[in-house]
């Protein structure tokens, strides 16, 4: 199972043209179809005069949440290169829109294929690409007198608090990533500490 997942930093733009035909490129960085639609309303207001505005996303450290759309492209001629693009780049959390103006040259299939393909290139290109690790969110509970027992393990499984209550009974929640889980709740059940 794989430990971590690529995406990009921040909005990266790109453009391509060919014949007169422009394609203005934007990778976004998403993690949800809520912000997926978010961006689409903005780019086709802000894109109103443009003859098509064509777009892909991948969403999820497993790769699984995805759509194209062609934006009255023919079939498989711009949402698809898109997409390919994503995915030759191994890049999820990430959405690519290509507004294209036509410029009155007809590019054929093949010759949209292309240029939707190397506009979203370019946009990738431009973006700058990290690498983030899965984690793990744990919630635990236990008694105020295991505080510092717990404190060291956090420490010791380089674990990070995302959020505690400190009272008599103390509530923490747990970040850490995936791969070290097991062996933090395996350390925690040991200690008693009851884990959500």
């Amino acid at each position: 199972m794989c430990d971590s997942y690529r995406t990009i930093k921040r909005l990266a733009e790109g453009h391509y043209s060919e014949k007169r035909s422009r394609f203005l490129s934007f990778a976004l960085p998403v993690s949800t179809v809520g912000e997926v639609n978010k961006y689409l309303q903005e780019y086709r207001k802000k894109y109103f005069d443009a003859r098509h505005v064509c777009w892909a996303f991948m969403l999820g450290a497993a790769r699984t949440t995805f759509r194209t759309n062609d934006d009255g492209e023919p079939s498989s001629t711009a949402g698809r290169p898109i997409l390919g693009q994503i995915n030759s780049h191994v890049l999820t959390d990430i959405l690519i829109i290509v507004v294209r103006y036509f410029g009155g040259i007809e590019l054929g299939t093949g010759g949209l294929i292309v240029a939707y393909r190397k506009a979203a290139a370019e946009a990738i290109a431009k973006a700058e690409i990290e690498e983030r690790t899965i984690d793990e969110i744990i919630t635990i509970v236990f008694e105020y007198p295991s505080l510092n027992t717990v404190m060291r393990t956090i420490k010791e499984e380089h674990a990070e608090i995302v959020s505690k209550t400190i009272e008599m009974t103390c509530l923490m929640t747990l970040r850490i990533q995936r791969k070290f889980s097991e062996r933090l709740k395996n350390r925690l059940k040991i200690e008693k500490i009851q884990i959500k």
